[in-house]
């Protein structure tokens, strides 16, 4: 989602725009499908985190095999990043806290029997690719889980949506200082502004919808704002640092599905952290 602050077009189009009726058409099934799962069929929105989250896993893996050779598990990881939202959203925190402390044994054992060369680069690399996207997408099926999660979860995704839109309207007509030149140089600060202005406009709203104070609304966008552009910077980063453009190619238009979550994972995350640690307070 990174392009969502740009200062200006690129000169050559954009995947979604070399592909716009397949790119809108994948959202609009995936958008369907994301709605039919919150509000109606609890375990089709826990089946789609499980597969974002193993097709996300793989992506990573894959991209970070290849271009650095790290000898990262691939099956083993994308196993255990399919489980664990399963996991989270039918055990809950404490099954999660174990299946996460199993799958980093898991993966270290299955390291032990291959080459030793490189093991800790691995084991490392194996634990970022866990903790980056099936970890946060399990802590979103906690969330899930709780009563009123459906709102709760549909107030995130709809602020993180209103966040990319925000910046990229501010970025592409404002947009002239970048944030981070060297890793992302079409994100802007009056994009981030606009984004911080347009979030707390959207969480003041879906706030009342789902019974929360107005101001519970704007402590939720600034943080959120906050972490998505971090997603946003993270992924550039990491894509920066192995080379590639798009983590894959796997949704006609989009790219890959980092591509699409890589802001979301992380404000999902937050969500739960944010609404857990007001309803301590409450």
């Amino acid at each position: 989602m990174s392009q969502l602050t740009e200062t200006k077009p690129e000169p050559k189009k954009s995947r979604a725009g070399r592909n716009l009726p397949a790119a809108i058409g994948v959202g609009v099934v995936l958008g369907s499908l994301l709605i039919i799962g919150l509000f109606f069929i609890p375990w089709l929105l826990v089946s789609l985190a499980a597969a974002a989250a193993g097709v996300g896993t793989w992506e990573i893996v894959n991209g970070i095999n290849q271009k650095r050779g790290m000898g990262i598990p691939l099956v083993p990881a994308v196993v255990i990043a399919l489980v664990l939202p399963f996991i989270a959203y039918v055990g809950g925190g404490q099954w999660l806290i174990f299946a996460v402390v199993a799958s980093i044994l898991c993966l270290i054992a299955f390291r032990l029997f291959g080459s030793k060369d490189g093991m800790i680069m691995s084991v490392m690399g194996s634990i970022f690719a866990i903790a980056w996207v099936p970890f946060m997408l399990a802590l979103a099926m906690l969330l899930f889980r709780e009563e009123g999660g459906s709102g709760k979860i549909f107030m995130i995704l709809i602020m993180a949506i209103g966040n990319d839109t925000w910046g990229y309207i501010a970025g592409v007509l404002w947009g002239k200082h970048p944030m981070a030149p060297k890793i992302s140089p079409k994100k802007t600060w009056e994009g981030f502004a606009g984004s911080m202005v347009g979030s707390i406009i959207v969480g003041i709203i879906a706030s009342m919808f789902i019974d929360e104070p107005w101001w519970f609304g704007v402590v939720l966008a600034v943080f959120l704002v906050i972490t998505a552009t971090t997603g946003d910077l993270a992924e550039s980063m990491v894509k920066r640092e192995i080379g590639i453009k798009d983590m894959s190619n796997i949704l006609p238009g989009h790219g890959g599905v980092m591509d699409r979550l890589d802001s979301i994972v992380f404000c999902l995350a937050i969500g739960y952290v944010l609404f857990a640690l007001f309803a301590l307070i409450a």
